[in-house]
């Protein structure tokens, strides 16, 4: 017990005391809000209010108990979601929160929470030392993306399932969310690193391919447009698609945000009281936006493009700005609700026991084929063994990504919801976003005490 108290000290435990207290307070029938009979009556806001200061809450604590056993605070935070979840707690469905549905709501300020984390770290790039890397990206973005298709089909069409609903399956676990490990890299020191730019520019590529093989699956399904009579001509728009939006985003981020940027500085209405971080803020928004609605790629790929644009920027006052405004308001109240959010929609007592040795197996083969696919494509590009196992390690986390792409499976109907293949599928998702902090964390092997990353954005991702 001693030892115990000697790894946990008691500031972690007192943390978790208010947990407790709040679990009581929301499932006290006496200070509920509602009834049956008076919710429609209810004020959204105020559960509202009480629900994000329990999910910051519990982040802080979850995140400051990760630390004390020398664990990404990512880590913390994505556990602690899980017990606030379904799984445990069922915080959403307490007593002082019935009469509201708040799970779009917290999911939405979890979406600008991940959107603000991928257009900070855009702001952490250099162009030329992504260039270096390009080699290394192409053979590890594709070979990320393949060997994840590959290897499922081995496992999931001797398992009985079609072949549609089995290459869904692939085309779901070879998504990648950069953020959970971008994240960990960033608290440990690593992002500016030749593994981490390799990371950053695998994902873009990682991510156009998935969402590529998702469209080309789609079509195979009849699922996409039935009426319209889908073919391979509405995969090449697609690609046409995506491929122009990528290219016109990259040039307007890299030839007019700066200038723009330094226009807004020089007008005193628009640049006082944080004009230039709210016009930053803004170009981030919209890129997000054109992302999904234009070019059909992710909105943190949009944000992640708009970030790498004001990366050039010449200014280091006005860079310091936008990175000191931005980090601030994603570190200290979205980016927690984010990590903290893939829990709370997950419900771990509702999976199916016959499923387990199916998930089991595709759980191997969902790290194996990042581990070995991304890492092998990474060794190819010229990297050693040690920074191909890195940038393989980095690729393992399906996270946000893939419960997007799974939903998508939900709503074409090639997927099932009751089904145990759409079970396994959640619980690889969920159990390889949470692995991955940890296996990230073990390969690097510890804090870059020589990281040359932006101090600001480092010191608040630790909370230090």
């Amino acid at each position: 017990m001693k030892r115990l108290s000697r790894l946990l000290p008691r500031r972690p435990f007192f943390l978790a005391l208010p947990l407790a207290l709040l679990f009581v307070i929301g499932n006290a029938s006496v200070l509920a809000a509602t009834t049956d009979d008076n919710a429609a009556a209810v004020n959204p806001f105020i559960p509202l209010m009480f629900a994000l200061g329990v999910i910051l809450l519990a982040s802080r604590a979850g995140g400051a108990i990760a630390r004390r056993l020398n664990q990404p605070r990512v880590l913390g935070q994505l556990i602690v979601g899980i017990l606030l979840g379904p799984t445990v707690l069922d915080m959403l469905h307490w007593g002082i929160l019935q009469g509201v549905d708040l799970q779009h709501t917290i999911k939405e300020f979890a979406e600008l929470g991940v959107l603000l984390l991928m257009f900070n770290i855009g702001l952490e790039v250099h162009v030329s030392e992504l260039m270096k890397v390009g080699k290394v990206a192409v053979f590890a973005g594709v070979l990320g993306v393949v060997a994840p298709v590959a290897l499922t089909l081995l496992v999931a069409l001797p398992a009985g399932y079609d072949m549609i609903p089995a290459l869904f399956a692939g085309v779901t676990l070879a998504a990648t969310s950069v953020s959970i490990s971008a994240q960990v890299l960033l608290e440990l020191g690593y992002l500016r690193t030749k593994e981490g730019n390799a990371l950053l520019a695998t994902a873009l590529i990682d991510d156009v391919l998935a969402i590529l093989f998702v469209s080309l699956t789609l079509v195979l399904a009849g699922a996409g447009s039935a009426e319209e009579g889908a073919d391979f001509s509405q995969l090449l728009v697609i690609v046409a698609q995506m491929a122009g939006y990528i290219v016109i985003a990259f040039a307007l981020a890299w030839y007019a945000l700066p200038p723009l940027m330094r226009w807004i500085r020089e007008q005193p209405p628009l640049s006082q009281s944080y004009g230039v971080p709210i016009f930053a803020l803004i170009s981030a928004l919209l890129f997000g936006w054109s992302a999904e609605y234009l070019g059909g790629v992710a909105a943190i790929t949009g944000a992640f493009i708009a970030g790498v644009g004001l990366s050039k920027l010449s200014s280091q006052e006005m860079k310091h700005e936008i990175e000191q405004s931005t980090s601030h308001l994603a570190y200290v109240f979205l980016v927690p609700i984010f990590f903290v959010d893939v829990g709370l929609e997950t419900d771990l007592s509702a999976f199916p026991l016959d499923a387990l040795p199916f998930m089991l197996l595709l759980l191997l083969m969902a790290v194996i084929s990042k581990v070995f696919g991304a890492g092998l494509g990474a060794r190819m590009g010229g990297f050693n063994l040690r920074e191909s196992l890195c940038v393989g390690v980095c690729m393992v986390s399906r996270g946000e990504v893939g419960l997007i792409i799974i939903s998508i499976g939900l709503t074409s109907g090639i997927l099932d919801s009751g089904s145990e293949l759409y079970a396994a599928l959640f619980m690889v998702i969920l159990l390889t976003t949470v692995l991955t902090p940890p296996l990230v964390r073990w390969v690097f092997g510890g804090p870059n005490t020589e990281a040359g990353g932006n101090p600001i954005l480092v010191a608040t991702s630790r909370g230090d």
